[in-house]
């Protein structure tokens, strides 16, 4: 195993990972991204986003994709976007692994807080963040606007 942080080449193989959570999360749909796109928002000017992959042999079996964003009250934190390990390798501790190097960023960038979001049926990985002691919020609502609600928005 080989734990260490992405670089553009593994692009292909990450978006595969995506494509799979997707297929897991009952959504395949919904993943719109190119490999373009990362590129751009992972490696260009403007630097989105940063993710660790998990390699075994010449195969990326898991990554952990991280962005930074800024709370009024709190100041810098860490969002995990997603944490995904392939079916086939799944309950190895390679999200162990993957989560621990997050946090370590975390501490080591001095971030207030550290948050992720989980779907409310999604048992395996909640029964995994409770491993960590995690406060698993009921009280705040996820909302969100889509691409083309934003597209089409009017100011009333």
């Amino acid at each position: 195993m080989n734990l260490r942080k992405g670089v553009e080449a593994d692009l292909p193989q990450v978006l595969g990972l995506i494509k799979e959570l997707a297929e897991y999360e009952k959504a395949p749909d919904e993943v719109e991204v190119s490999i373009q796109e990362m590129i751009n928002w992972g490696f260009g000017k403007n630097k989105l986003f940063e993710f660790f992959v998990l390699e075994k042999g010449i195969s990326i079996v898991g990554i952990a994709l991280y962005y930074y964003k800024y709370s009024t009250w709190k100041g810098k934190c860490l969002f995990l976007e997603d944490i995904i390990v392939t079916e086939t390798q799944r309950k190895n501790g390679y999200g162990k692994l993957l989560f621990n190097a997050v946090v370590n960023v975390a501490k080591q960038e001095r971030v207030r807080r550290m948050e992720w979001q989980v779907l409310e049926w999604n048992e395996p990985a909640i029964n995994f963040y409770k491993k960590y002691n995690s406060v698993i919020d009921p009280e705040w609502l996820n909302c969100k606007l889509t691409f083309d609600q934003i597209q089409h928005f009017i100011n009333e």
